[in-house]
């Protein structure tokens, strides 16, 4: 089987590149090997590798950036994704591609299960959705979209790296106690991931770790599991005047993909102190 990696040394490409090393027939890509918003570089490569299986690592996910850059956020979250699926579709390459809670506006108050319809607050996460579109009207049965949360992993762009360094610096941090939902792992997402393209499933899924959390809570645990002493205290989310509008809940259930797959998600607790060692 070849698989083909874009976005290979962002967070999730580089958990992905870790656990198939195993393998000679993965060609990994970063975004300067493999622009997805050129479609003439998709098409050259797309056609000399033939690809059984493309996974779409690549993202613009600078969600507060995205309000003024939404066209940079357009072309990688929806007009790249658009050309991996033509070239896919000619190649008979299968996508899998990650998507986000943000395409939920947080109204429900309950788990969001896959059939509920997005309604996104910021621009990000729309195109993030107009992506899962692109994918859905073109590759008919040929895909994987996973709906993801507060993913971390190796890297710098997550919200326990930037935790770590805003305590090197602060006696004590305020960090949001009204904004909820669940962090997940990079080493879940790919081993999910895994066993779901071993069991030929197809379509549109929520991958999460299990249940749920307020970003304060998650900076809470994170540091009592570091023994990081920066006191943090509850805020409220419109106190950081961020340019994009998060939704408050955006909680995921990940009941749909587990009993596809018979199996049970780790507490989002529990996979992060088995992360610690590479965070």
């Amino acid at each position: 089987m070849k698989i083909l990696i874009t976005g290979s040394k962002g967070q999730l490409g580089t958990e992905f590149v870790d656990n198939l090393t195993y393998s000679n027939n993965i060609y990994a890509f970063d975004k300067e090997e493999l622009d997805i918003t050129n479609l003439d570089k998709v098409y050259e490569v797309l056609k000399t590798l033939k690809p059984d299986i493309i996974i779409n690592c690549a993202s613009y996910n600078l969600v507060d950036k995205a309000e003024q850059e939404f066209e940079k956020a357009l072309y990688v979250n929806a007009f790249g994704v658009r050309n991996l699926c033509i070239l896919a579709k000619e190649t008979k390459s299968f996508l899998i591609h990650y998507s986000t809670d943000y395409v939920f506006d947080g109204q429900k108050r309950d788990f969001y299960k896959e059939e509920d319809i997005p309604n996104p607050l910021n621009k990000y996460a729309l195109s993030k959705l107009l992506g899962e579109k692109e994918i859905c009207s073109i590759l008919e049965d040929r895909f994987l979209i996973f709906r993801t949360s507060w993913v971390y992993g190796k890297g710098k762009q997550n919200f326990l790296y930037k935790l770590t360094l805003w305590s090197q610096n602060n006696d004590y941090l305020k960090i949001a106690c009204d904004e909820f939902s669940v962090p997940t792992s990079t080493k879940t997402i790919v081993n999910i991931t895994l066993k779901a393209l071993e069991k030929g499933l197809v379509g549109l899924y929520h991958l999460v770790n299990s249940d749920y959390a307020s970003r304060y809570e998650w900076a809470k645990e994170y540091f009592r599991l570091k023994d990081i002493k920066t006191t943090i205290y509850p805020a409220y989310q419109s106190e950081f005047n961020l340019c994009a509008k998060r939704p408050n809940w955006s909680v995921l259930d990940n009941k749909t993909i587990s009993k596809a797959l018979n199996i049970h998600i780790k507490h989002w607790k529990e996979a992060l102190k088995e992360s610690l060692v590479i965070l």
